[in-house]
């Protein structure tokens, strides 16, 4: 049965080099047990801290990289070579810098890419893509202070879909305005869900999806791992919880 954790740290540096020391050692379990492991990576500022934190590591030698599977969760729809592309920010944050086996980085397609501008082509083929893959074993997701996760923002047509695993965002309400996203089902296969955010601007959407809020206001309510739900903020973000939860020494 999924369960719901929240861990407290005392800043947004500290919840970062956590994030990551966690991150190895679950996918280490993982490759233990299973052969190989899965991770959907996120971007945004705490995204990317954490992938350079785990770049720094020298516990990052411990992952087999070669049987690691890297996703996204969402993705900006521009040209490859921009800097608000989440693979190009994760790429040089960590991924050029460890050896993972190409064929198993499965990254959005840009604007400029085998579809051009037709996002929608572009996230149907990304559907195909996770078509094959039964279930992800650690998805990170960031959140916006309005509630939004991946590119699904409040009572945006996205929030709605349950049948499809990826969609074409259009109009969204911060820029870029187009993008790809996976959508709450395909969210949901996740083994586990980590939410990693920090800053009193996310305070309230935390509060509320904890306290219960529906998806379609608050989407990253919806966000769930079918084993775990971990929720790890920093005490900016964890402001408005009415629950008080204790924050790890280390």
């Amino acid at each position: 049965m999924s369960k719901t954790e929240v861990v407290v740290y005392e800043n947004p540096d500290l919840l970062a080099a956590a994030t990551a020391a966690r991150l190895v050692t679950r996918l280490v379990d993982v490759q233990a047990a299973e052969g190989s492991a899965s991770v959907v990576l996120t971007g945004g500022g705490t995204g990317i801290a954490i992938l350079k934190e785990l770049r720094e590591s020298s516990a990052r030698d411990a992952i087999d990289w070669s049987r690691l599977d890297v996703y996204w969760g969402d993705e900006r729809f521009v040209p490859a070579d921009s800097d608000e592309r989440n693979e190009k920010q994760a790429r040089e944050a960590l991924l050029d810098h460890v050896p993972l086996d190409p064929k198993r980085v499965h990254a959005m397609a840009p604007s400029d890419g085998e579809f051009g501008d037709d996002v929608d082509a572009a996230a149907a083929a990304y559907a195909e893509v996770l078509g094959d893959v039964p279930a992800f074993d650690v998805m990170l997701l960031g959140l916006g202070g309005e509630g939004h996760t991946a590119s699904i923002f409040p009572g945006s047509p996205a929030v709605y879909e349950t049948e499809r695993s990826v969609v074409a965002v259009r109009d969204c309400p911060k820029p870029p305005p187009t993008r790809i996203s996976l959508t709450l089902p395909a969210i949901r296969r996740a083994q586990d869900v980590w939410l990693v955010t920090g800053g009193d601007a996310k305070a309230d959407a935390v509060a509320q999806a904890l306290a219960g809020a529906g998806e379609v206001q608050i989407p990253v309510a919806g966000a769930r791992g079918s084993r775990r739900t971990l929720w790890l903020l920093d005490r900016g973000s964890a402001s408005k919880l009415t629950k008080v939860y204790q924050s790890p020494t280390t």
